[in-house]
C-alpha cells in the first residue's frame, strides 16, 4: 500500500521546482497521488477493509487542501499539474 523509496526518489526528481526540493505542493500532491492510487488498487481485492478507507479519505482531504492552496497562491503551477498528474479539475 505505501510507495517504495525508489519510486518516492523519482516523484521528488520529477515535480522538484530546484534541487533538494521536497516540500513544494507540487511534489507532495505527487507523492499523495500515487498512495491514493495504490490505496485505490488495494480496495479491488479488499473491499471491507474500513481502517484503510479512512486513511484513503484522509490523504484525499489533504491533496484536496494543498491543490486549493496551489490554486489560490498560483493558478499556473496548478494546471499544470493536474495535467500532469490527470486529476479531473
Amino acid at each position: 500500500m505505501s510507495i517504495t523509496a525508489e519510486r518516492k526518489e523519482a516523484l521528488i526528481k520529477e515535480h522538484a521546482r530546484a534541487e533538494g526540493d521536497t516540500g513544494s505542493p507540487e511534489v507532495q500532491v505527487s507523492i499523495l497521488t500515487e498512495r491514493i492510487s495504490n490505496l485505490t488498487e488495494h480496495f479491488k481485492s479488499h473491499a471491507k477493509d474500513n481502517h484503510s478507507r479512512r486513511g484513503l479519505l484522509m490523504l484525499v482531504n489533504k491533496r484536496r487542501t494543498l491543490l486549493d492552496y496551489l490554486k489560490r497562491k498560483d493558478e499556473g503551477r496548478y494546471t499544470d499539474l493536474i495535467g500532469k498528474l490527470g486529476l479531473r479539475k
